[in-house]
């Protein structure tokens, strides 16, 4: 393993992540409160501070192990969860939807962000590859964040989602799986069913609706 490839990329990845993991989670929270639950503002959890979302194993030691393990093939990682009482919602059926959907959400705007700011940078005749890179890695960590948290089994953001959308009876039956859902998605992860079926499609799509979002100012920009 080479040391100084690994520092680099850290160098070149934390600030993606570290922004896409914090926007991610202070977005369920700020929805949360937007529909009634005052839960994670109470607990100081809706704030830009990563301090506040990094899990010391979750988002720093598994994904080190991880790149170490697999020569860099295969890394995961998560945050610490902001904590959401459905039952304090509005309506929690319909609700739980929007809070769900909002930490995807804000990942595909990151990504879009990130996409703009290479549009940007390559316009303006930056050729420093440190920049370009972290460019580029902001639009990729951002993309992989949304496809992965929208897998439809729950606790995945996805999961939650569907049993909002689904009707009552339909919707219990999913949300059982709960408990061993993060125990099946790592299982499909390591078989490669969710990489190949999932992310690779879902990610093709956002890159290709990114394109099309900019295709406007790449054209300006010519």
């Amino acid at each position: 393993m080479d040391i100084s490839n690994l520092i680099q990329t850290v160098l070149i990845y934390a600030l993606p992540v570290l922004f896409a993991i914090t926007v991610h989670e202070a977005a369920h929270g700020y929805a949360a409160r937007y529909f009634g639950d005052n839960t994670a503002y109470m607990l100081g959890r809706i704030t830009l501070n990563p301090l506040k979302h990094i899990d010391p194993v979750g988002t720093i030691l598994m994904p080190l192990l991880l790149y170490f393990a697999t020569s860099g093939a295969f890394l995961f990682g998560y945050a610490k969860p902001v904590p959401v009482n459905f039952g304090h919602l509005r309506n929690p059926k319909r609700d739980m939807v929007w809070v769900a959907l909002a930490g995807p959400a804000s990942n595909f705007i990151q990504a879009v962000a990130w996409a703009v700011l290479l549009v940007l940078l390559v316009a303006g005749g930056v050729h420093e590859r440190f920049f370009l890179e972290m460019a580029r890695a902001g639009v990729l960590v951002n993309l992989v964040m949304w496809a992965f948290n929208l897998f439809p089994i729950p606790p995945m953001d996805g999961g939650r989602i569907l049993v909002g959308l689904l009707p009552w009876k339909q919707a219990q039956w999913v949300a059982r799986i709960e408990p061993w859902g993060f125990f099946i998605v790592m299982g499909l992860v390591i078989a490669g069913l969710v990489g190949s079926l999932w992310l690779r499609p879902l990610m093709s799509l956002g890159y290709s609706t990114i394109k099309l979002l900019l295709t406007p100012l790449t054209a300006l920009l010519r």
